[in-house]
């Protein structure tokens, strides 16, 4: 196949990128297992099954997939795991909303026909995911994929459980927790967005029941007042010292509170009097548990009232806030409003605001399995390293601090919790299958997302069976995720990988930042900034959209998204498939092209060499992981060496042993290339003369051997320098390029620079220039050359006649200028009635012309003393 076929410009770079990904699946070069080969594994970061890939997952995505085309070149058996989370809250959500639309809701059909639907929802989505893969070019081993839910990782989740619940690691309590109560389910803290939003600090009046005293207690959340159990002031506090032990009315319901002392109040903070109301809130709780208080809930969790809240009852809460308050002012109870800036906790998944909520949850006890971690990441060959570094401090700092994880939700779409309670006895049975007998009832709720996303790693190999795959390709080598999710899934995965194979999950991390628009912002719904990354692909192709993705950001950095960027990715492809068309029509059909060594030259050994170079540089920076800086000295090889200069020398020398140096170094850069941009490589290499089928088949290139010639490389360089510099001057001084010009370049000792007779021919073939040994007289133009000068005689560059007549020409004009504005400037009637403005543009004008009558002057008068050119 031959690319002499002319694609539209602007289609160079989307080559049938389905079709191609098509046929690569189906010949199998994805699929591992190659046993002669060293391994080397990563499993995908899952998408959750709620829609469309995100521009981020299309970004670390196409990191790891760089990562496993680079090893697979190298000669690994490359094991990338694909895969897809079910995504509990989330793919919920869009199933309700799903039968909203149709007019019902899942109470309707009730929960065996609803997870009927969700597992349909699942179909549809995951069909989509596999397409949107495919037009990223992501190298997955489809024979491999998993689903949080299929039947093998369920088994995995079910055993984890019951061995965390048997080692004492898992047990149910009373708490509060973070209630969402749109999805009606438990959160997690870290699944809690918390934004500084503008509300209200209520003050209001408490009487004393026995003295008829009045408190001033101020509250956020008027609403929860009708579950207060308490009024707490400090034991040392000499205002409130004779009333503790005293009762105080509860305006919202008339009830008498009995008023404590504790020294967790704070004197200094407000009226320094607190209501306590422990089934909504945290900290109420706890003095509640040190009191043994009542602990009533004053809210359904739809988060409408209930019963206990007298005419209030069935309100939704903001509702029963605002009509509280209105009440309260018409009763004399309010005493001031302020306003409050404060954070608030939003669901990530809802947007609303969580209700902190009374409930009896499941829990891990995390800190026995966070200590094994954070003692193994002090074992040099167990623990998993970070890249950048310093996020490994944000991972253990956070292990440290960590706080029991709430692991149950109240949604029918997930892992359903393997308990079961006799309605009998009470009795609790927890076990991977459901005891014998009738009188059994399983757990309603289900495992939050997270819990079998921690297994990730090893239960795709098939864990807890003992597999092939696991053997063979756990840990895996890398993880590319984002900083955001360090918490939700890399610590979760790292303790539960410990906990059940004794082992970490990966041996690295790679991190990388957000993606964000041109202004910095993060992107959103809200703010209308997304991008679509199959927009982006269907417009400018994949591996335009891959390329700007991987150069534009290192390791741990956010990334903004600049469409001009992509654009220039684009303009970088189409510099490869021109180039790539000029070599193919060096090369005669059906010859074999090999390097003679002894023939090369000058230009040849100094793409080589520069090829050489590149080859390293590339190497150590994508063992680090360092890809944009990897890409961008791709890039700069290719861009400048080879195409602005080497194939540009090569016009000058139509040798045979030039069109195959041509052939190798593009070979080898495609190769190189083949990483980043998976598509217009495939289709390149397969029309270059000597390869066999695709290059995922091929092998990482390999250096030219040849013998260098330094000194005739440093000579090349030089020969670039000057013609840069001698296009730069023909350009000044309007000379055609093709005009012959003679030049001196001379050392930083003064001698004059000679050139071997090939560096010659190559100056001469690319700018016309000739090197002379003697310093030119008279007048010169000169350009600096890092140590080097170089010199042409004003002579050399511009016609003396023709030059001195324009400039004559010129200086008449600037001439007739100088006395308009003289004359204008000296007229009183202009300068006191005209704008400050106009005479301020007027006398700048008149300095302006002023000097460069000056400049054309004295450039007469240089050239006034050459002698023209014979």
């Amino acid at each position: 196949m031959g690319l002499e076929h002319r694609l539209a410009p602007k289609y160079a770079s989307i080559i049938t990128e389905a079709d191609r990904y098509d046929n690569w699946k189906e010949e199998g070069y994805f699929t591992a297992g190659d046993t002669n080969k060293k391994p080397y594994s990563l499993v995908i970061p899952p998408p959750n099954v709620t829609g469309k890939l995100h521009l981020g997952h299309a970004w670390d995505t196409t990191l790891q997939d760089i990562l496993c085309r680079y090893k697979r070149l190298q000669g690994y058996d490359v094991c990338w795991v694909p895969g897809m989370d079910h995504a509990g809250i989330a793919t919920q959500a869009k199933v309700d909303a799903r039968l909203k639309e149709e007019g019902i809701s899942r109470y309707d059909i009730g929960r065996e026909k609803f997870l009927d639907r969700a597992w349909a929802w699942k179909e549809e989505y995951a069909a989509t995911i596999r397409k949107q893969w495919a037009k990223l070019g992501l190298s997955l081993d489809y024979s491999r994929e998993r689903f949080t839910m299929d039947y093998g990782l369920s088994e995995a989740v079910n055993k984890v459980f019951v061995d965390l619940y048997n080692d004492g690691l898992i047990y149910q309590g009373e708490r509060i927790i973070n209630w969402d109560p749109e999805a009606r389910t438990a959160l997690s803290n870290i699944e809690v967005e918390h934004k500084e939003i503008m509300g209200h600090m209520y003050y209001f009046r408490y009487k004393v029941q026995e003295t008829g005293q009045e408190l001033v207690i101020a509250t956020t959340r008027p609403e929860t007042m009708f579950a207060d159990q308490a009024i707490f002031v400090h034991p040392d506090d000499k205002r409130y010292k004779d009333i503790v032990g005293l009762h105080a009315i509860n305006p919202a319901n008339g009830e008498a509170l009995p008023i404590m002392a504790d020294d967790y109040i704070d004197m200094e903070f407000g009226t320094a009097v607190m209501k306590c109301t422990p089934a909504h809130d945290p900290n109420d709780f706890a003095l509640a548990k040190k009191y043994d208080l009542p602990m009533p809930i004053c809210m359904n969790d739809d988060g409408t009232m209930n019963e206990i809240c007298g005419k209030y009852s069935g309100m939704d809460r903001f509702e029963c806030r605002k009509a509280l308050v209105e009440d309260f002012e018409k009763a004399g109870v309010v005493d001031h409003i302020e306003e409050h800036l404060h954070q608030v906790g939003h669901s990530e998944r809802t947007g609303v605001i969580v209700e902190p909520y009374l409930s009896k949850q499941w829990f891990v006890k995390m800190k026995p399995l966070a200590e094994e971690v954070l003692k193994n990441q002090q074992i040099p060959d167990q623990k998993i390293s970070f890249v950048p570094e310093r996020f490994e401090h944000t991972f253990t700092q956070w292990l440290e601090n960590i706080e029991d994880w709430c692991i149950s939700r109240q949604l029918w779409w997930g892992h359903r919790i393997p308990a079961w309670t006799s309605e009998t006895t009470g009795e609790l049975y927890v076990g991977t299958k459901a005891p014998e007998g009738s009188d059994w009832k399983q757990d309603e709720d289900v495992l939050d997302t997270w819990f079998s996303s921690a297994l990730w790693p090893f239960s795709t190999f098939g864990w807890p069976e003992d597999t092939a795959d696991l053997e063979r390709y756990y840990p895996t080598n890398t993880l590319v995720t984002g900083y955001d999710i360090i918490f939700f899934w890399v610590a979760r995965m790292a303790f539960q990988a410990r906990y059940c194979t004794d082992n970490r999950p990966f041996r690295d991390v790679l991190i990388h930042g957000l993606i964000r628009d041109r202004q910095g912002r993060k992107m959103s719904k809200s703010l209308g900034n997304g991008v679509d990354p199959m927009d982006v692909i269907a417009e400018k192709g994949a591996d335009a959209l891959r390329f700007f993705l991987t150069t534009n950001s290192a390791p741990g950095m956010d990334l903004r998204y600049d469409e001009t960027k992509v654009d220039a990715a684009w303009n970088f492809i189409n510099k490869i498939w021109n180039a790539s068309r000029y070599v193919l029509m060096q090369l005669e059909p059906g010859e074999v092209y090999s390097i003679d060594p002894e023939s090369l030259s000058a230009s040849d050994q100094w793409i080589m060499d520069r090829l050489n170079r590149t080859l390293a540089e590339v190497e150590k920076n994508m063992d680090k992981y360092e890809f944009a800086i990897a890409g961008n000295v791709l890039q700069n090889f290719v861009w400048n060496d080879f195409c602005s200069w080497y194939i540009e020398l090569s016009k000058t020398d139509k040798s045979r042993n030039t069109s195959a140096v041509l052939l190798e170094v593009l070979k080898k850069s495609i190769l190189l290339l083949s990483p980043y941009m998976p598509f217009v490589t495939d289709t390149i290499w397969e029309a270059l003369p000597g390869t066999a089928g695709s290059i995922n088949t091929a092998e990482w290139p390999a250096s030219f051997k040849f013998q260098s010639d330094p000194e005739l490389e440093r000579e090349m360089d030089l020969v670039l320098q000057i013609v840069q510099s001698v296009r730069e001057l023909k350009a000044e001084y309007r000379m055609k390029p093709s005009a012959p010009i003679v030049i001196f370049v001379q050392d930083e000792t003064g001698h004059p620079v000679t050139l071997s007779s090939r560096a010659a021919g190559a100056l001469d073939g690319l700018c016309h220039a000739r090197l002379s040994d003697r310093e030119p007289e008279g007048e010169c133009a000169t350009r600096t050359l890092g140590t080097f000068v170089l010199s042409a005689g004003l002579s050399e560059l511009v016609n003396v006649s023709e030059e001195k007549a324009r400039l004559q020409r010129e200086m008449e004009r600037l001439e007739k200028e100088i006395m308009r504005g003289e004359k204008m400037l000296s007229n009183p009637g202009f300068t006191s009635k005209a704008p400050a403005a106009k005479v301020a543009a007027e006398t700048q004008k008149l300095e302006n012309y002023r000097t460069e009558f000056t400049l054309a002057k004295e450039q007469f008068r240089k050239l006034d003393k050459i002698q023209p050119k014979k």
